[in-house]
């Protein structure tokens, strides 16, 4: 039913296989080959899910950052759920805010890690899908795998990892044990143990650090909900302890698949929330930049340029000296020149109803008595 999806996964599983299994040093039926080979399928199919994952990280971020509108609306439209979402679809059209692509990049993630572990523990099962469990190894070699042959299958149950195969659990029966034989020494528990036991540590330790640094990213209202408080300490405690408690029934190679997988995630989250925080304080920097261009500098003069300069005073009776000769610019004459002793030069136009001046220059005469 998933097998488009299976078959990729396998493939990519299988690619890894062949280069690892090409290094001299290793072979293709070396324990560490396989090994190898299942961490780079996790990093490979993490890489390809990298710009979800982002696409995920920046609208939770949002959403956070929404979240006073958001209740403010709710608040405001108690009693008009219509009307209260309305005005949800309004403000998330306003910041292009979609909150289905935070969704998508988590449901997009779920079918390819379950591919991932169906073709590992494919390796165990009858034929290539929904056969039984718990097969012996003899059937199982006989039994192609997706992309994998008969002779990949046989050398993924002969690997072994520091004595222990990465097929058997630490929960796999005597019995099964022993038809490991004909691959070399029959594994005990306690070989199983002594590498399933520190996987299952790692994995449980780095699943609860991956959720303490999703905690701490919370705002501080999503981190006073109750809800996500009891998210927030099913995540930091009880998925880890499921790690512990889960970790004996599974086969070596998915401890190493849940190992590389948690690995992976805290080492992404810091990258990523490191790259937002610092596009974010970009933008913050940018915009104040922008502010002090527009303000006015500290000691700057006002700029006069653009107000009007005062029209000249054109009732101003002070003579003016052109060429040492005296113009005269009173009001009530545009144009005369005097000369040294006084004597009228020239003549002068007078404005429009005003009297002429015949004593212009001239004493007055005293009236006799």
């Amino acid at each position: 039913m998933l097998d488009f999806i299976y078959y990729p996964v396998s493939g990519i599983l299988w690619v890894w296989h062949k280069i690892f299994g090409a290094i001299p040093f290793l072979g293709p039926d070396s324990g560490f080959t396989w090994a190898l080979s299942v961490v780079f399928l996790v990093f490979t199919l993490r890489a390809i899910l990298y710009k979800p994952f982002v696409k995920q990280v920046r609208t939770t971020r949002q959403m956070q950052e929404l979240q006073p509108q958001i209740k403010a609306l709710q608040k405001k439209y108690a009693g008009d759920r219509q009307r209260q979402a309305v005005e949800m679809q309004k403000l998330q059209k306003e910041h292009g805010f979609n909150p289905i692509m935070g969704c998508l990049p988590v449901l997009a993630q779920a079918p390819v890690f379950i591919g991932l572990f169906h073709v590992l523990r494919s390796f165990n099962r009858t034929g290539t899908g929904f056969g039984q469990l718990g097969m012996s190894v003899e059937d199982n070699a006989n039994t192609p795998n997706y992309f994998f042959s008969v002779e990949d299958v046989q050398s993924f149950l002969s690997a072994r990892l520091f004595g222990a195969p990465i097929s058997a659990a630490i929960t796999t029966p005597a019995d099964q044990l022993e038809a490991f034989a004909i691959y070399g020494p029959v594994p005990t528990m306690l070989n199983i143990a002594a590498v399933a036991i520190p996987l299952m540590v790692i994995a449980s330790v780095a699943t609860h650090f991956n959720s303490r640094a999703s905690v701490a990213r919370q705002s501080p209202e999503a981190a006073a909900n109750p809800q996500s408080a009891i998210m927030n300490k099913l995540a930091l405690w009880i998925f880890p302890l499921g790690v512990l408690v889960g970790g004996p029934f599974l086969p070596i190679a998915i401890l190493l698949y849940w190992v590389s997988n948690n690995i992976w995630t805290y080492a992404q989250q810091h990258i990523v929330f490191r790259k937002i925080d610092a596009e974010e304080e970009e933008k913050k920097q940018a915009a104040l930049a922008r502010r002090a261009d527009n303000a006015p500098k500290p000691g700057a003069r006002p700029n006069l340029s653009k107000k009007k300069k005062p029209a000249a005073d054109e009732s101003s009776t002070e003579p003016e000296v052109v060429d040492g000769v005296v113009e005269d610019n009173s009001s009530d004459q545009s144009t005369g020149t005097v000369s040294g002793d006084g004597s009228p030069t020239g003549t002068s136009k007078p404005k429009p109803g005003a009297r002429p001046q015949t004593n212009r220059g001239k004493s007055p005469k005293r009236k006799r008595r």
